[in-house]
């Protein structure tokens, strides 16, 4: 994997870069610092997965900071205090650490040490970590969960802003290390201010001013916004990181994170959040987020979340289907126009598609003996890329005869290589040693389909492409034998079902549910065809998207 990768957002995208150098913050003199913080440059890709707060909280500060003399320290599950103390340590530089509620502070305590932070900020219910007995090194400055506290302390915070449940990962990802605001919850009761002060001493203590470590600004922290990564967002941007906000773990799910990471292209990621233990594919998926390629509908993710509605056919051959029924400029159009039928009919874009007959089943054996002729890719090309231009997806559809589908499929790498081309399996037109078209309705057996779902994933992943539909076309159980050992396991693909029936609703409902039987594990998607001749009568698209259940993701019309 190249060293430029980089992570993702969700409700709002929070891509911020320190815009700082390192610098002075605390009640010191910026002349005669004594007080100083040194960043560390994470690993290629770190991950924090701790789901108790106050562990990810120390592994954060432990990939992020090589030394800090001072340190912010709140409770974990005291709110206001956590809120202010994220802004406190922004606004300084230095980590935020959690102390654990169950009142275990070891953790934090080594953590500390290993700082050399020989000076604390404990905000809100946060107190003194146990020491060593006779151990003075540590001077420990408590402030109530305020900001006037924190600005008895000599903490120079920006405006207030309120922080509604839900949003405080957004609000802490969105702190300035130059101008932090003090956090504070939208319903917080009022708190009494004290003067902030050591419990050794007494006397009203401020904090010392922090020379400030080199902001990782080509460092990346992807976090999914749960409770447990709030202190690392705050250690995060006090490094001067990068901080990119994601419901999921998948950084190609959302076109505003795939834009994102394109434009940043950071060094190294640190992924913050339980959710990303475990998580093998976040290498490659980052890699591939980061090279900026979009499907048509946003984002480097098929399915779920759009819908597309394609026409099927062969360019420059009306019998196959109505894409050939009209040239380029006008089968974009037609593909629009069908489209648009839909945009208030289903939640998320849809997408206007072309599915080309790629290879075409043939009642003559031809040159290679295989009873189907291959078009040239050079001549399905144009259409491709004027699609992809037009904002249309393509599907290439393959009708083998007596070939296999891999070694089909292997003849149209160079337009799978797009981004907006997947790829289709009609098992209808796979045939055995002396069957021919039409006289038999063929059936492919699921080893040949695994087989070409790994290569295709293979060729996915290798060139750092969006995910691929791999559409799989059926009207009848014997069409793909063994089913139910299909390989769904591939990140790289979305796997569609694909009713072709025809005819009278009623039976094409009988066949849509049959196919709904006995199916794979994993997750699949669905496809309906509705045919302009051979229904009766072809469905509208409200009663295709009323009618036809589960919904389809695919809707294609021939």
């Amino acid at each position: 994997m190249r060293p430029r990768v980089l992570p993702v957002l969700l409700l709002a995208l929070t891509l911020l870069c320190s815009c700082t150098g390192p610098g002075f913050q605390g009640g010191g003199d910026p002349a005669t610092p004594t007080y100083s913080a040194a960043t560390a440059a994470p690993a290629q890709l770190s991950v924090v997965a701790e789901a108790d707060p106050a562990a990810a909280a120390e592994h954060a500060s432990r990939v992020l900071f090589r030394t800090a003399d001072v340190a912010v320290l709140a409770r974990d599950g005291d709110r206001p205090g956590t809120l202010l103390g994220a802004s406190a340590a922004v606004s300084l530089g230095v980590p935020l650490l959690l102390q654990p509620a169950g009142g275990d502070d070891a953790g934090v305590g080594r953590e500390l040490d290993r700082l050399g932070a020989g000076t604390v900020l404990a905000v809100g219910e946060a107190r003194a970590p146990a020491a060593a007995p006779g151990d003075t090194r540590r001077t420990v400055i408590t402030v109530a969960a305020t900001p006037a506290s924190l600005s008895d302390a000599g903490i120079r915070l920006g405006a207030m802003q309120k922080v509604p449940d839900g949003a405080a990962a957004s609000a802490i990802a969105g702190l300035s290390p130059g101008n932090a605001r003090a956090l504070e919850m939208a319903n917080a009761i009022a708190v009494q201010s004290p003067s902030s002060s050591s419990p050794s001493t007494g006397k009203a203590r401020k904090v010392p001013a922090v020379h400030r470590g080199r902001p990782l600004a080509d460092t990346v922290v992807l976090g999914t916004g749960g409770p447990e990564v709030l202190a690392g967002l705050a250690t995060a941007r006090a490094a001067g990181a990068r901080v990119v906000l994601s419901g999921t773990t998948d950084p190609r799910a959302s076109s505003d994170v795939v834009a994102a990471l394109a434009q940043a292209r950071p060094r190294s990621v640190m992924a913050l959040g339980a959710p990303f233990a475990g998580d093998d594919d976040l290498d490659w998926q980052l890699a591939t987020a980061t090279t900026g390629r979009q499907l048509p509908g946003g984002g480097q993710l098929v399915f779920p979340g759009r819908t597309l509605v394609a026409l099927y056919g062969t360019p420059g051959t009306a019998a196959l289907g109505v894409l050939g029924e009209q040239g380029l400029d006008a089968s974009i159009a037609r593909a629009r126009q069908h489209a648009a039928r839909y945009d208030k009919l289903v939640d998320g874009p849809v997408v206007p598609t072309f599915e080309i007959i790629a290879t075409v089943a043939s009642s003559v054996a031809g040159p290679d003996g295989n009873y189907s002729t291959e078009i040239d890719p050079a001549t399905l090309r144009p259409w491709v890329v004027a699609a992809e231009r037009a904002g249309l997806y393509v599907v290439l559809d393959l009708q083998p005869g007596r070939a296999d589908f891999l070694t089909q499929a292997k003849q149209y790498q160079s337009l799978l290589q797009l981004p907006n081309v997947g790829l289709a399996l009609d098992p209808e037109w796979r045939l055995g040693p002396g069957e021919l078209p039409l006289q038999q309705i063929g059936s492919v057996g699921i080893d040949e389909i695994n087989r070409v779902a790994g290569w295709l994933a293979s060729l996915t992943r290798s060139k750092l492409l969006p995910q691929k539909l791999l559409v799989l076309h059926q009207f009848r159980v014997s069409m793909i034998q063994g089913r139910d050992r299909l390989d769904t396991s591939h990140p790289e693909l979305a796997v569609v079902l694909h009713a072709d029936g025809q005819g009278t609703q009623g039976n094409k409902q009988a066949t849509w549910r049959t196919l709904h039987q006995d199916l794979p594990s994993g997750q699949l998607f669905w496809g309906w065809k509705n045919f302009y001749d051979e229904d009766h009568p072809m469905l509208t698209p409200e009663q295709t998207v009323a009618q036809v259940n589960p919904r389809p993701n695919l809707i294609s019309y021939q």
